[in-house]
């Protein structure tokens, strides 16, 4: 198991926020990323993403978002950033990753987790 973190995906699949107003380098990053991740992360590994994972304002504005994050290798841990506005309570969180059976995605909010010797806590 390795461990990897990744921030400001700023993802925007269910909106149109594209990323390339920022530049031509943003053009097709979402590919770029997906090609990366699957050349270098492992099912088994973790990835840490603390925060701004999408540009959704709303939580079901993240779900192309959500289903995109995963359908890559690994189990991801997401913290909130200071764009995450769709971010909502743990409960209701985890209650949306169960409703679309995002099974490799974890919230680090108010709790820990525990892979392998690693510990991940919210502090």
């Amino acid at each position: 198991m390795s461990i990897y973190s990744i921030s400001d995906l700023h993802l925007s699949f269910g909106m149109d926020k594209p990323m390339s107003v920022f530049g031509q380098r943003w053009e097709g990053y979402e590919e770029k990323l997906r090609k990366n991740w699957e050349e270098r992360i492992k099912e088994d590994d973790v990835v840490v993403l603390p925060g701004d994972f999408s540009w959704g304002m709303h939580l079901e504005e993240t779900l192309d978002d959500f289903r995109f994050l995963n359908g890559l290798p690994g189990i991801k841990i997401l913290s909130k950033g200071n764009h995450d506005y769709w971010w909502e309570t743990a409960n209701k969180l985890n209650r949306f990753v169960r409703e679309y059976e995002f099974d490799t995605v974890r919230f680090l909010h108010n709790n820990t987790f525990l892979f392998g010797s690693f510990l991940f806590l919210y502090v």
